[in-house]
C-alpha cells in the first residue's frame, strides 16, 4: 500500500517550496509526484492554431520527489509519518505516526 496517494493534502519538507502546503495531483512510478502549486516552472510553447493553443510563456507544476514532501495531519497542523495497519479481518488501512488516528480517503 502506498504511503501518499493521490488527493492527499502534504506539505514540502526540504528544497526551495520548503513549508508550501499542496494536494498530489498525480504520483509517478519513478518515485516523484505533481503537487498543486508546488515547484512551478516556466514552459516556452509555440502557438498552434490547428490545435487551438495560443503560443507563450505557461507556468505549471513539476515533478518532486516524494522524500522531500510528508503527510499534513490536520490534528497537530504539522507534516507527519504514516504507518499501514492491518485490521483482524484482513483490510489495510494508513495511521498518521504520530497519534495513531487513521487517515482519511
Amino acid at each position: 500500500m502506498k504511503r501518499i496517494k493521490q488527493g492527499d493534502e502534504v506539505i514540502v519538507i526540504s528544497g526551495k517550496d520548503k513549508g508550501k502546503q499542496g494536494v498530489v495531483i498525480s504520483l509517478e512510478n519513478s518515485g516523484k509526484c505533481l503537487v498543486r502549486g508546488i515547484k512551478m516552472v516556466k514552459r516556452h510553447t509555440k502557438p498552434n492554431p490547428q490545435a487551438g493553443i495560443q503560443g507563450g510563456v505557461i507556468e505549471k507544476e513539476s515533478l518532486i520527489d516524494l522524500s522531500n514532501i510528508a503527510i499534513f495531519n490536520p490534528s497537530s497542523k504539522k507534516p507527519d509519518g504514516v504507518s499501514v495497519k492491518v485490521s483482524e479481518n484482513g483490510k489495510r488501512y494508513r495511521v498518521f505516526k504520530s497519534n495513531g488516528k487513521e487517515i482519511k480517503q
